[in-house]
């Protein structure tokens, strides 16, 4: 496919999405709204931080049935690196947050689920990270389901190997990320730019062509012409 027909069937789909977009805009709103809440998606957590900084510690456990009703607790564990023991740092309950530990002490806030006993979003946020917090977390959920006739309790634990620098550093992955990303882009403008070439010459060429079968048309009328007055001028001698 050529850049001219690629080029016209992007502005026709986006055409066709604007519209689209026009007369479902609210009714999509409602459906996204309704299924936001329901929606998990379970994402590994950062492991390194910057001290000095803040710090998210991701820990997410999905339901396997979102249909069951259910309730959670969590309680975070710290082992500082070096050490042996986990010691508590942070608990969720239905009674609200608590910190644990004084090496914590004012510097934990929730980012997990909210305004549910239903908890499976369980992530913190450290404040003012500093080098004494590297070492191993651990996030314990304490989940209960229940059913029409019994409950089943069920233990998530997730962990977390924080590591804690200076200056942030960029992983291999990013940078190779970016490095693909400006050479996928070079490549599609060299792509693009020899397809406009090649569009403008099969044009020039059909403007020549057009203006070679006009000159043809134009001198076959002329000749024609001009046999048909050499005739009529032997007619009348």
């Amino acid at each position: 496919m050529s850049a001219c027909e690629l080029l016209a069937l992007f502005d026709l789909r986006c055409q066709r999405e604007r519209n689209v977009a026009s007369t479902s805009t609210g009714s999509l709103d409602s459906v996204m709204a309704g299924l936001g809440e329901a929606a998990c998606a379970e994402v590994d957590s950062d492991t390194e931080a910057v001290a000095g900084k803040g710090f998210k510690l991701g820990c997410i456990s999905c339901k396997r049935r979102s249909e069951v009703p259910g309730s959670a607790t969590v309680e975070w564990y710290f082992r500082p690196k070096g050490e042996s023991d986990f010691v508590p740092i942070y608990t969720y309950k239905e009674g609200g947050p608590n910190i644990e530990h004084d090496l914590f002490m004012d510097r934990i806030s929730w980012l997990g689920s909210k305004q549910s006993n239903d908890i499976q979003d369980a992530s913190i946020y450290l404040l003012n990270v500093t080098f004494n917090d590297s070492g191993t977390y651990r996030c314990f959920f304490n989940r209960i389901l229940s059913y029409e006739n019994y409950e089943y309790n069920i233990i998530v634990d997730k962990v977390v190997h924080l590591t804690v620098v200076a200056k942030a550093t960029r992983g291999t992955a990013s940078i190779v990320s970016e490095v693909m990303m400006y050479v996928s882009i070079i490549g599609l403008q060299v792509w693009l730019l020899i397809e406009m070439i090649y569009c403008y010459r099969k044009i020039a060429a059909a403007g020549e062509e057009a203006l070679r079968e006009a000159a043809n048309a134009e001198y076959l009328a002329i000749a024609s012409e001009s046999k048909d007055n050499c005739a009529g001028v032997q007619v009348g001698e």
